[in-house]
């Protein structure tokens, strides 16, 4: 009797460590695409905080370029509020190309170009759009591990049936090297 509820058991653990081990496995992955993407919304927020600042030195020297201001303004705030990633790609792709257009303006404006605060702030904003990539590039990776784990055999038969579901990466449109306008 002893040697039957042994074998039992064993089966028992072989059968479900397995699903265990594959559950945690999908949940650790999750997370770590969760904390990507928290990491990747801390740079994108120092970034608005910083075309803040941007968009007031340049109003001071440049108040005939009110239109690029206001849709430097309006892009900002409707990457704030974006929901989903598809609207978030996409308002963060209008904000690149709004920045853009008000560099471009700010060519135009000698005085500005020598500001100290226009090119203090230009440079930060330089120095964090350099993190931003690297933070897209990392949350895309764990996404990659994220969507490759719940397809793949045989943890997509637990993830299926557990609710993961596929997430989209965060792709950076390829005409955003051209100046964007914000209607």
């Amino acid at each position: 009797m002893k040697t039957y509820v042994l074998g039992l058991i064993v089966i028992v653990v072989v059968l479900v460590m397995p699903v265990i081990l594959l559950y945690n496995g999908l949940v650790r992955t999750r997370n770590l695409t969760q904390n990507a993407w928290a990491q990747f919304e801390v740079q994108l927020k120092r970034r608005y905080d910083l075309i803040s600042n941007l968009v007031e030195t340049v109003r001071g020297y440049a108040a005939y370029e009110k239109m690029v201001l206001e849709n430097v303004t309006r892009a900002r705030a409707i990457a704030t509020e974006a929901q989903s990633m598809d609207q978030r790609i996409q308002a963060e792709n209008m904000l690149t190309g709004a920045l853009k257009t008000l560099y471009a303006v700010a060519e135009n404006y000698p005085q500005l170009k020598a500001s100290k605060d226009f090119n203090q702030l230009k440079k930060e904003l330089s120095d964090t759009e350099s993190k931003i990539a690297f933070a897209r590039q990392f949350y895309n990776d764990t996404i990659i591990k994220y969507n490759n784990k719940i397809q793949v055999f045989p943890s997509n038969l637990l993830a299926g049936a557990m609710g993961f579901k596929h997430i989209p990466s965060f792709e950076v449109a390829d005409n955003i090297g051209q100046p964007a306008s914000i209607n």
